[in-house]
């Protein structure tokens, strides 16, 4: 079995956690409960006829990366960086935020997602797809489950390539 070690990181109140939720738990809650340090957890899946072990680590959100404690970043094989669709000022800093992260882990696989898509109608989800200064990995709805086994399917896929 293969190992990868993955961060879910972004901005707080994003979705972080209800994509970890959803990924590992296959459920959702509407209750808010801030994220305080980090949540781990593991999931095995199946990518392409291989066993694939995913540490998820859940950390908690910050405005901005560089505020997180660099030993979160150690081994991290995989970063699952989260904004929020219907909130611009979760996705204004991007650009700035994958660079920071590109070089904490140098070589990670990084998938930029843009969370809560069921808040937003498809016309609005154009738009805001148009505004971001980096191309999207792939939009998701925790809530609905929309995507979510997707997003890691294909993470799981290019870990493998790494």
């Amino acid at each position: 079995m293969i190992n990868k070690k993955v961060i879910i990181t972004g901005s707080f109140g994003v979705g972080k956690t209800s994509l970890f939720n959803q990924f590992i738990y296959k459920r959702f809650s509407d209750k808010y409960l801030t994220t305080i340090g980090v949540k781990v957890n593991k999931k095995v899946i199946e990518v392409e006829g291989k066993e694939l072990s995913i540490l998820l680590w859940d950390i908690a959100g910050e405005v901005s990366q560089d505020k997180v404690p660099n030993t979160y970043f150690l081994g991290a094989k995989g970063i699952i960086y989260v904004f929020d669709l219907s909130r611009p000022t979760t996705y204004q800093n991007l650009k700035e935020n994958i660079e920071y992260l590109q070089k904490m882990v140098k070589n990670a696989v990084i998938k930029i997602v843009g969370n809560k898509k069921d808040k937003l109608s498809t016309e609005e989800l154009v738009e805001v797809n148009a505004q971001l200064p980096l191309p999207l990995s792939i939009m998701t709805s925790a809530k609905t489950g929309e995507n979510v086994e997707e997003l890691f399917k294909e993470l799981g896929k290019d870990l493998l390539k790494a």
